[in-house]
């Protein structure tokens, strides 16, 4: 396989001098193109700070991030914006939709974003989404009227409107029940199946784990298993 991005000895620390606090310890990972990861680890042990910075939304203290053959660290702010939107598509736990807009316009946005414009062929794209989401009657529905499990798949859908090579998802399910969770793990396997997209899924549920076919656990700020 195909290395899809790999980081090397990653430090991150919050604060300065007495109130410092090490988060990541020097940490290593690389991830394969096209894999399905669960990221496992308890509480404070830096899965989300590992997120934030895979994401590029945070750089590390020191250490290395190179994804698809790019210096992630070297990276300016407006490299890495546009790097983001091209190819990062992120899925939250409060799935952070605007919930004024319909489903379509909240799955269509990041398209409409990067191009300065809601073109047909996006909006044809995020129908499609919406439908393979088993969401074709609720495409048009504003998502403040949608129940959980349907405003997560519009997330997901949206994370994926762009075709990133990466979706990072932070807690996906951790707000559903039982049925709506493993739907939309379901819907994620598929994607990954069928498209190759990677997933990197940030998880306390070993259910939800399980479904992954690589798990990755984090504690102390490093990789241990």
């Amino acid at each position: 396989m195909t290395a899809l991005l790999e980081v090397s000895d990653l430090i991150k620390t919050y604060g300065t001098g007495e109130a410092a606090t090490r988060v990541l310890r020097g940490l290593s990972l690389r991830l394969e193109a096209g894999e399905m990861a669960a990221l496992l680890g308890p509480s404070g042990s830096g899965k989300s700070t590992l997120l934030t910075i895979l994401g590029t939304l945070m750089k590390p203290t020191s250490g290395s991030y190179v994804m698809l053959g790019q210096d992630m660290i070297a990276a300016d702010d407006r490299a890495l914006t546009g790097f983001r939107n091209a190819h990062i598509g992120f899925v939250f736990q409060f799935h952070n939709l605007l919930p004024d807009f319909t489903a379509l316009e909240n799955v269509v946005f990041p398209t409409a974003v990067r191009d300065g414009r809601e073109t047909p062929a996006a909006r044809a794209r995020g129908r499609d989404l919406l439908t393979r989401m088993g969401l074709a009657e609720r495409i048009d529905f504003p998502t403040a009227n949608l129940s959980g499990g349907q405003k997560q798949r519009v997330a997901v859908a949206r994370a994926l409107m762009n075709s990133p090579e990466l979706v990072l998802a932070d807690e996906p399910t951790g707000n559903l029940d039982r049925a709506s969770a493993m739907q939309v793990m379901d819907l994620i396997g598929q994607i990954n199946r069928e498209e190759g997209t990677t997933f990197m899924i940030s998880t306390h549920d070993e259910k939800i784990a399980a479904v992954c076919r690589r798990q990755i656990v984090v504690g102390d700020g490093v990789v241990t298993g």
